[in-house]
C-alpha cells in the first residue's frame, strides 16, 4: 500500500460499485439503442390491432390486419345477431351510410362488423343477419366471428369499452359506436352508429378522402 494514502484507499473502494453501476448502465444504453425503435404505426398496430384470425359471413378466413385493414379505409363496429337493442338500428343505419359513399364500399373503403358472441353467432347466422339487415351490401362489406378470446382482444384493442368493468363485462351492453381510419396514415375516428347517416357518411369521407 506504499504511496497510496489511507483517503485515497476508501475513495477507490467507494467508487468501485459506482463505475460498476456506470458500466451496466452504459452498456443497457447501448442495447436499447440498438434495438430498432417502432414508427407509430408500428407502435398502432402492436397495441390496437391484433393480428387474429376471423372468420367472415362468406366462410373466408382471414387475419384481422394483414387482410382486413393493413393500408386500407376501414369503418369498423361490433353487434351480435339476436340483439334486441341497437345492433340492428346501427347495422341498417350503417346500410345507409353505404348508399351514400357511393362506389367506394367494397373498393376504397371496406366495412367489418364483429359480432360481440361468437360463441353463439355462427358463420351461417351472421349470413342471414347480413341478408336481412343489410340487403345488397357491397362485397367489402363483411360480418366476423371468431375464437372468443380473440375477439375480446380485439374489441379491447380497439376501444369498445365501458369504463365500469360490471357494465362491460356484459356483451348485452355495448357502444353503438363506428370507428374508421386509414391505417397507412395513422388517422382514426369515431363517431355514433345512430348517427344521421348524412352526417356519418360526411364524416368518414372527410377523414378517409
Amino acid at each position: 500500500m506504499a504511496g497510496i494514502t489511507r483517503r485515497a484507499w476508501l475513495s477507490t473502494l467507494g467508487l468501485a460499485p459506482v463505475a460498476g453501476g456506470l458500466g451496466a448502465w452504459v452498456e443497457a444504453r447501448h442495447v436499447a439503442e440498438a434495438r430498432p425503435r417502432l414508427t407509430g404505426r408500428e407502435r398502432i398496430q402492436q397495441h390496437h390491432l391484433p393480428n387474429v384470425e376471423l372468420t367472415a359471413h362468406t366462410g373466408r378466413r382471414l387475419r384481422f390486419y394483414d387482410d382486413l385493414v393493413k393500408d386500407k379505409k376501414v369503418i369498423i363496429n361490433f353487434m351480435y345477431v339476436r340483439c334486441e337493442g341497437i345492433c340492428s338500428p346501427v347495422t341498417m343505419n350503417l346500410a345507409r351510410v353505404q348508399k351514400l359513399l357511393g362506389d367506394r364500399p367494397g373498393r376504397s373503403i371496406f366495412t367489418y362488423s364483429i359480432t360481440l358472441k361468437p360463441q353463439e353467432d355462427s358463420v351461417n347466422d351472421l349470413r342471414a343477419y347480413a341478408d336481412e339487415h343489410a340487403p345488397g351490401a357491397a362485397p367489402g362489406w363483411l360480418f366476423l366471428t371468431g375464437a372468443p378470446d380473440d375477439v375480446e382482444r380485439l374489441r379491447r384493442a380497439l376501444g369498445f369499452t365501458y369504463a365500469d368493468p360490471t357494465e362491460d363485462a356484459d356483451t348485452s351492453n355495448h357502444i353503438g359506436m363506428l370507428r374508421y381510419g386509414v391505417e397507412a396514415q395513422t388517422w382514426w375516428g369515431a363517431c355514433p352508429g345512430m348517427g344521421n347517416p348524412e352526417h356519418i357518411a360526411r364524416s368518414i369521407l372527410w377523414d378517409l378522402a
